[in-house]
């Protein structure tokens, strides 16, 4: 008769082997991007998952939006983990309880952003605009951008006639006449510039500095931290490749979008590809603007912004 020992040690030990024969369970990254960054880049270069490969067994989904307002409504609802935006949608999403946290920090770039009137209009400047039919995307960096130019020369929304439309829209309505003014960033700013002469009556440069942002589900980063580092490792390397390559870079973005080599390549030399830990500065600018936004009425309560900063990411060699 064998001794109950030893069946339970056996018992023991082939319980321990099937467990660690058991396949490591499959981790599902769903990523949003735009028309234009360093997100756009990674996905037609590839290698995400080969660089997440150390980790376990991954796999990684792409998701396209137009423009931020609706890839954050996408976060809202679980639908994706990670993802690129302006500096005004995350403003938006907090105070509306979405559950995300700002990951890595991207620099805006002076000239990639801007509000824009036809040649031939009769508005000079920003404080011509005033009762003017102002186009521009509700919740996106443009949004913000079109408060502080339009605090440069003491005007608030109020004094403008604002007209919200995804990009695509405003910009038939920009060429057709029905606006005044649009308020827009890259690279649907390069493409119209590209189809018609146009003014720009002020940029990024002449306002206060910004940030776009790698955002990510609170849930996805407090499950999978190493993942997301490592993701954030994986984006800094591709925009010091994008820097490196711009000529390439740009022909992948053109392939990617549709748009004109010509359109990328003046996106991307205007816009550098760049990503950095969220820092100190960066918090303290974006809380700057939430507070504009809660000031002129468009988030129902203040927000603060650095509740939603997550720290693990200390940034990686480029």
């Amino acid at each position: 008769m064998l001794d109950r020992r030893f069946l339970l040690g056996a018992g023991l030990a082939s319980g321990l082997l099937a467990a660690c024969a058991r396949p490591a369970q499959t981790v599902h990254v769903r990523v949003g991007y735009q028309k234009s960054g360093v997100l756009l880049l990674a996905k037609a270069r590839g290698g995400l998952e080969t660089a997440l490969a150390s980790l376990g067994p991954v796999e990684v989904e792409w998701l396209e939006f137009v423009a931020g307002p609706p890839m954050l409504e996408s976060m809202r609802a679980g639908a994706i983990d990670i993802g690129a935006v302006g500096d005004t949608p995350p403003i938006f999403a907090q105070a509306g309880g979405v559950p995300f946290v700002y990951a890595g920090a991207i620099p805006n770039a002076d000239a990639a952003e801007a509000v824009i009137v036809p040649a031939a209009s009769p508005i000079k400047a920003v404080a011509d605009l005033r009762g003017a039919k102002v186009g521009l995307t509700k919740g996106s960096s443009s949004h913000l951008l079109l408060i502080e130019a339009l605090k440069t020369a003491n005007l608030t929304m109020a004094d403008i006639k604002p007209v919200f439309l995804a990009p695509p829209d405003a910009a038939s309505a920009f060429a057709g006449g029905a606006l005044d003014a649009w308020a827009i960033w890259d690279p649907y700013l390069a493409l119209v510039q590209s189809r018609g002469p146009t003014r720009t009556l002020i940029d990024r440069g002449g306002l206060p500095p910004s940030s776009s942002f790698i955002l990510a589900y609170r849930p996805f980063a407090d499950r999978s931290p190493k993942v997301l580092s490592a993701v954030l490792d994986f984006l800094a390397a591709q925009s010091a490749w994008g820097n490196a390559h711009v000529d390439e870079a740009a022909q992948i973005m053109a392939t990617q979008t549709g748009l004109p080599l010509s359109i990328a390549t003046t996106a991307l030399r205007r816009a550098p590809l760049a990503l950095t830990p969220v820092t100190a500065r960066v918090i303290e600018r974006q809380q700057s603007a939430a507070e504009a936004f809660y000031r002129q009425g468009f988030i129902p309560a203040p927000v603060k912004v650095a509740d939603a900063v997550w720290s693990g990411w200390s940034g990686s060699p480029a």
